[in-house]
């Protein structure tokens, strides 16, 4: 972020989040993993959603997966994001398993496919607050 105050909506922590912040403003990827289930999980929340399980720990992932599906948005929902349009908003595959709705940022509208390798990116937006996005692994060009 360059100059001025930042005027879009930020996320505001609660007890069960505030890990996942925390990571984010360290430049980690930091999810929920069931104990009992061994799933890894997001959002972050008080309980497992795939055994009710309340033992929860939070781990460091990869910040690594692919695009499960994207779109550009042209029209902004929200004045906030007038100056940012076009842009693309995807949900992400991590690795581990859990899917987020996140921004690819560092690629042409015209090369964001379904299935293109991302990686973490981090977006330090305030002093407090870091917006986690994604961007393409380098890879080998095809022709």
């Amino acid at each position: 972020m360059t100059g001025g105050e930042y005027r879009k909506p930020l996320p505001q922590p609660n007890e069960n989040s505030r890990p996942f912040w925390e990571g984010t403003r360290a430049h980690e990827l930091r999810l929920q993993r069931c104990r009992q289930c061994g799933k890894h999980i997001f959002y972050p929340r008080a309980v497992c959603p795939f055994c009710l399980s309340e033992r929860l720990e939070w781990v460091t992932a990869g910040g690594e997966g692919k695009i499960y599906s994207y779109t550009v948005v042209r029209r902004a929902m929200h004045p906030a994001f007038q100056d940012d349009v076009p842009y693309v908003l995807a949900i992400v595959e991590l690795d581990e398993g859990p899917r987020l709705t996140t921004n690819i940022v560092a690629a042409a509208l015209d090369e964001v496919r379904v299935d293109m390798r991302v990686r973490a990116a981090y977006d330090d937006v305030t002093p407090e607050i870091t917006l986690l996005k994604f961007a393409p692994v380098p890879g080998p060009e095809v022709n």
